[in-house]
């Protein structure tokens, strides 16, 4: 009936709004038990849980075999590792599976037979899934004493695939790969023309004793190669060259004109390529995720116009401005936005709204999120007025910013003149009594602060939150201190009592303060600006660290795989297994600077040449790039906009590149809803 056909087109109004606020893809079931498996399936307990399986499964290498969860790293010293039964972890990882498995089936369902085969990550999430169930299988069989684990290498797929913005970021570093192999093409060159140039240069001669270059670094091929590659990332730098150089100084040119050429021009070009190549590909992926969004709101608009209230004599397509505030009711969204949306609705005079007003309303979800500070208290006492003008001016903090300075170099005096004393002579009293002025000094500042500011606006500001908890933990710490060891006075150094000694206790109020002093941050401009830079990063780009975790996860485990057993103690040193046969020093240097002689050890180099060009060349080049426009683009807005002390400003990765996006037009978003595999619109 009437009411049944409204019903569904109020609910897949609510899916779209929330693709798109998601930035979604719409390409789903739209019947109402699919729409219903769908919120549920992104619901916050549906991800919730996901996002704990894929961390519990990622997580059971800490104490799988073989486990390195010990104290200490050396293997002297630390005790032997807990090796968990055969079948617990395994346990674990088949209820992980459970999870995955009914993952990939709900995903497979909601798109449909059609767009299931176009979807290649669906595909391999299933052949991930099968690959590691039958390792699983194979697992157990063996009593879990088999030594390759296929699957721990797969982990981090899943990871991977639940993630829309990292499956973007991967695709924009693939696209970007062939401008990268050109500069690397050049490297590997540059490389190889000065490794026959260093061959030539370091001939072995009559005279054995002149030959230490030779010898040491340019032996063969293989060994000339892996002594500039390493020189490329300056880590045997000066070593390789000391000995041509004690023999004649002339030989600098050579290592001088290959560091130039190789670290300031061929590297750096790699950055500009990635920077420029990389932001091009990043821009095209943001493009999409606003085409996504503007879909979903246009498929929202059309699936509403078909509502049976809807006039039916109506020129052009319209929805009624009830219908949407039912709709917005129900969807789920921040509530800034939502009421942002609600305001002009109510200010709108009309009772229809057309497709451009419609999607207008939404472009609320495009802005700046803006948070603005609570009030002032207002007083009407004159003193306290007063009060509150003196202790809120920005004079006052930077009273509190001198004080603390104050503090940290009294710290240092400290710590200068007691370097050099034993234990048993050093005097604590100095310190504890300085430590108990100036924290007593933070605790008035912060009350004065709150009582001029009042305590909803104190702690709407980072920095007083942030100065205001450390603030308590150390006037905790000092009550402690007091309770155990009593007031301070010369010659104070009691013995030790409770879970730390004086000096540990005094040594940790120390390390507190110097931390708060972190506070003249926000007051310092420039220094803002790259801190708030930074944290954008941390905040926004949690797409490129979750990649990262599975570089660094996937090469751990290979790693583990490959070099498992390979350092054992031996007495005071630690020796390398039968499979290299070198000592601990010999082979540390082999497996991070490729320079050992040994055969098996030179296939290693292929490891940790794929990880350096990996994590180091073109990693840390992509963070570079993304440093790189995001302190671009925040210094234009503040070159652009006077800074306002009351509001802030917080910004996504999307709208980084709002400025320069196209909108998409008309005809490209109904070409695209009447391509919709499972919805059929009226027009």
């Amino acid at each position: 009936g009437a009411g049944a056909d409204n019903d569904l087109y109020i609910n897949q109004a609510i899916v779209f709004i929330e693709d798109a606020i998601q930035y979604r893809s719409i390409n789903h079931r739209v019947d109402s038990r699919s729409l219903w498996l769908y919120r549920w399936y992104y619901s916050r307990t549906s991800q919730w849980i996901l996002s704990l399986t894929i961390t519990t499964i990622l997580a059971l290498a800490f104490i799988e075999k073989p486990s390195s969860l010990t104290i200490t790293s050396d293997v002297r010293y630390r005790l032997p590792a807990w090796n968990p039964p055969c079948g617990l972890t395994e346990s674990i990882e088949l209820l992980c599976f459970l999870v995955f498995m009914v993952d990939v089936s709900v995903k497979s369902y909601l798109v449909g037979w059609e767009e299931f085969w176009k979807n290649k990550w669906l595909m391999a999430y299933i052949l991930t899934l099968i690959v590691s169930l039958t390792d699983w299988i194979v697992s157990l069989s063996f009593f879990c004493t088999e030594d390759v684990r296929i699957r721990r290498i797969l982990r981090p797929f899943f990871l991977l695939q639940n993630s829309s913005m990292m499956k973007k970021t991967l695709k924009s570093i693939n696209s970007t790969l062939p401008e990268m192999a050109s500069v690397v093409l050049l490297l590997a060159v540059h490389l190889s023309l000065f490794t026959m140039f260093a061959m030539l240069l370091f001939a072995r001669t009559k005279d054995g004793q002149q030959d230490k270059e030779w010898v040491e670094y340019f032996r063969n091929l293989p060994d000339s190669l892996t002594s500039l590659l390493v020189l490329l990332t300056t880590a045997n730098n000066p070593d390789v060259m000391i000995p041509a150089y004690s023999k004649n100084r002339a030989y600098s040119i050579f290592f001088i004109l290959f560091t130039v050429l190789g670290n300031l021009f061929l590297m750096n070009l790699l950055t500009a390529i990635i920077y420029n190549q990389f932001r091009g590909y990043l821009l095209k992926s943001v493009q999409s995720s606003l085409f996504r969004r503007r879909l979903g709101i246009r498929a929202a608009f059309e699936v509403l116009s078909s509502l049976k209230e809807t006039p039916a004599n109506a020129e052009q397509s319209c929805v009624s401005v009830e219908a949407l505030l039912q709709v917005l009711q129900k969807v789920e969204m921040d509530a800034r936005c939502k009421q942002a949306i609600m305001r002009s609705l109510k200010m709108c005079s009309c009772d229809q709204l057309s497709a451009p007003q419609f999607q207008k309303l939404f472009e609320e979800l495009d802005k700046d999120a803006i948070r603005q500070h609570p009030p002032s208290p207002e007083y009407q006492s004159h003193f306290m007025q007063k009060m509150q003008f003196a202790f809120g001016h920005p004079y006052f903090g930077y009273l509190g910013n001198v004080v603390a300075l104050a503090n940290i170099v009294s710290i240092c005096v400290v710590l200068v003149m007691d370097a050099d004393k034993q234990p048993s002579e050093r005097d604590d009293f100095f310190l504890g009594a300085i430590n108990c002025f100036f924290i007593l000094y933070y605790l008035l500042e912060m009350l004065l602060k709150i009582l001029a500011m009042g305590l909803r606006r104190y702690l709407s500001y980072p920095s007083n939150r942030f100065d205001g908890l450390l603030t308590v933990i150390l006037l905790v710490l000092e009550i402690a201190t007091f309770a155990v060891y009593g007031f301070p006075h010369p010659g104070w150094r009691p013995e030790f009592m409770g879970l730390l000694s004086l000096w540990d206790m005094v040594r940790l109020v120390n390390m507190l303060i110097v931390f708060r002093f972190l506070r003249i941050i926000p007051n310092m401009k420039f220094m803002a600006l790259v801190v708030t830079t930074l944290l954008d990063l941390v905040k926004n780009l949690r797409a490129f660290a979750g990649i990262l975790v599975v570089v660094f996860y996937a090469f751990a485990i290979a790693g583990i795989m490959l070099f498992e057993g390979a350092v054992v103690p031996m007495g005071n040193i630690s020796m390398i297994s039968l499979l290299f046969g070198h000592f601990q020093a010999e082979v540390i240097y082999c497996l991070l600077y490729f320079l050992s002689i040994n055969l098996l050890c030179r296939w290693a180099k292929i490891y940790f040449v794929a990880w350096w060009l990996i994590s180091s060349v073109i990693w840390v080049n992509l963070f570079v790039a993304l440093l790189l426009e995001n302190f671009i683009h925040k210094w234009d807005r503040r070159c652009h906009r006077e800074p306002l002390s009351d509001i802030e400003y917080q910004r996504t990765v999307e709208l980084m590149f709002r400025d320069v996006l196209e909108e998409p037009t008309e005809e490209e978003l109904m070409e695209k809803l009447h391509q919709h595999p499972h919805l059929q619109l009226c027009r």
